[in-house]
């Protein structure tokens, strides 16, 4: 018998094609009539698309959100909300727009509506991380869950396949670590599984047809599936290294996932074999970290990160900082191992 605790989050979940049309309904449902739109400077016309189909509900858009959810960049969007005095918060586009929507609401207990165009699976958690003078720090509080998640499928249909490939393992990532995570639960290893299985289906068809609706739709539904698992258990050394990687050495968030992943599971292998059994059959391969790993290859991912930026030099202190106050993981964090994950990451070993 497994013995476990499980806390269910209360989020309203709408999933479809053509959903966007609901968000004025939405708005008014959570009693609110002055709704400011965050996103950032690239997604900015989608901004505006909101601000319209909202009309009178919305006070203008806010177009500045950055990538690992910068304080200053925060206490900007934190003016505009006091000066617009709104109400509830619409955020639309990946981890960095929902990630400033959340930093938000910790500040203020704005109502949120949150509206994916990439597969990060943020919307589905109330765990926030902010970069404060080079180091990202993350919590976890009921105050930065999305009350509303608006999932439409059309909306990551002009998602550029690179970014698709990337999102898309950053949710496997969350999911990976949910099985072995030691909040691990039978509902949620259930849902990890069909996540996992669902975006390592969705991601080669995608790779040939952006446009493949069903693969999108896959994708999309295993986000959310990989995002919910992220949200109800903690997580392991993966995280870990790429909240380091991404806050101290500003990596990219997805790519920086997509890298570390299949290296992360390789350290865990011999302490977690129930969950590397798992994850390889979600995956439909023999083993969990060369299936992750040539899921990436095959996808068109980048495959080190030196591609990201990082160099041999950096090692010992990403080592350092990820060995400081670790999360926990089924093996020990062992500055020896983790610095031979970080090289064979840095220059793409297959594990």
């Amino acid at each position: 018998m497994q013995t476990f605790v499980y806390n269910a989050l209360p989020s309203r979940v709408i999933f479809g094609q053509g959903t966007l049309a609901q968000l004025a309904d939405e708005v008014r449902a959570l009693g609110c009539s002055r709704a400011l739109v965050l996103t950032t400077e690239p997604q900015k016309d989608l901004g505006q698309r909101l601000c319209h189909l909202l009309g009178d509900l919305a006070v203008g858009a806010f177009n500045n959100a950055t990538m690992h959810t910068p304080v200053d960049v925060t206490e900007e969007a934190l003016q505009v909300v006091v000066q617009s005095s709104a109400d509830c918060l619409v955020a639309i586009g990946g981890g960095s727009t929902i990630g400033l929507s959340k930093a938000l609401a910790l500040r203020t207990d704005l109502p949120q509506i949150a509206i994916p165009t990439t597969y990060a699976g943020s919307e589905a958690t109330p765990i926030i991380g902010q970069t404060e003078d080079g180091l990202k720090t993350t919590q976890r509080t009921l105050k930065v869950l999305p009350e509303v998640i608006i999932y439409d499928v059309d909306l990551t249909l002009s998602l550029p396949a690179d970014m698709t490939v990337t999102s898309g393992l950053n949710a496997i990532a969350h999911a990976v670590e949910a099985l072995y995570s030691k909040d691990a639960n039978p509902l949620i290893s259930m849902l990890a599984q069909e996540g996992i299985a669902a975006i390592s289906r969705a991601l080669p068809a995608i790779h040939r047809d952006p446009n493949d609706i069903d693969a999108r739709a896959d994708a999309l539904f295993g986000a959310w599936t990989c995002g919910t698992c992220l949200g109800a258990v903690g997580m392991s050394i993966h995280h870990k290294l790429c909240h380091t990687l991404g806050g101290s050495f500003n990596l990219p968030h997805a790519p920086t996932h997509a890298v570390i992943l299949p290296h992360a599971v390789a350290y865990n292998r011999a302490a977690a074999p129930e969950a590397m059994a798992l994850i390889a059959r979600a995956l439909g391969t023999q083993d969990a970290a060369r299936g992750l790993f040539d899921l990436a290859k095959q996808s068109g991912a980048p495959m080190t990160l030196a591609e990201l930026g990082m160099t041999a030099a950096d090692i010992d202190r990403a080592t350092e900082l990820a060995c400081a106050s670790p999360y926990w993981s089924p093996r020990p964090i062992e500055p020896e191992g983790i610095q031979e994950l970080l090289t064979n990451a840095l220059v793409g070993n297959r594990p």
